[in-house]
């Protein structure tokens, strides 16, 4: 799942963001309203961290915008402000939660599992499974059902694993893959793509699969078996 931080202070942001991507989240992260805007609006997050006091843009104004833009992620307002009529106001225009700084990491996080993750729908959110292979999104375990053959993933590897188990049968091209496993602030080499994928068809292999990343030409990939 993908998550978008929209904070002006970029050393919360970052603290934010690297808890979330250890809950093995995708985060994007943007230090002021407009920027944080752009982002949301031409990109597919399932939940936004946004916000108040910020410049160019402030978390209210942004948060109009997606509304009325039909944006249908959940959005968490964040911010220093606790009178009661501020709260009330965010909600009003739908936001989903709040919470008031200063706050507690372990708090926050808490609240972002409890929009996106259900409790009562366990095995549906912590595995991903697709042909013979069950992904453990809480371990990073990736197994084999058919040898009941069990290996470790690693972080980038488990997120580009996640989005083609995913899209399963789907061509991705080269640019969406970039874009939602090494996200849109970072920098890339063009050869980091093969070789976590070779990574990944290394380790099909340990476990027995039968699944295949196949290549295709000026396409994409796309998950079979």
């Amino acid at each position: 799942m993908r998550i978008l931080v929209i904070e002006d202070e970029e050393a919360i942001a970052d603290i934010i963001a690297t808890k979330l991507r250890k809950e093995k989240y995708e985060v994007d992260t943007s230090f002021d309203g407009e920027d944080g805007l752009y982002n949301a609006l031409t990109n597919v997050y399932d939940l936004i961290i946004l916000d108040i006091m910020m410049p160019k843009m402030n978390g209210v104004e942004v948060l109009k915008e997606l509304k009325e833009n039909n944006i249908s992620a959940k959005v968490i307002m964040l911010t220093a402000k606790s009178e009661l009529d501020d709260k009330l106001s965010c909600f009003d225009i739908g936001a989903i939660d709040y919470v008031t700084k200063p706050f507690h990491i372990e708090e926050l996080i808490a609240r972002v599992n409890v929009q996106l993750r259900s409790v009562g729908n366990h095995k549906a959110k912590d595995i991903l499974e697709c042909g013979d292979l069950s992904l453990n999104i809480r371990t990073s375990t990736l197994t084999c059902t058919s040898t009941n053959e069990a290996i470790n993933i690693p972080y980038r590897e488990f997120l580009l694993l996640e989005y083609l188990m995913n899209n399963h049968g789907q061509i991705i091209s080269k640019e969406q893959i970039y874009d939602k496993v090494w996200g849109i602030e970072s920098d890339y080499e063009s050869n980091n793509l093969e070789a976590y994928l070779s990574f990944l068809r290394k380790k099909l292999k340990v476990i027995g699969s039968k699944a295949n990343i196949k290549a295709v030409r000026n396409l994409g990939y796309k998950l079979e078996g």
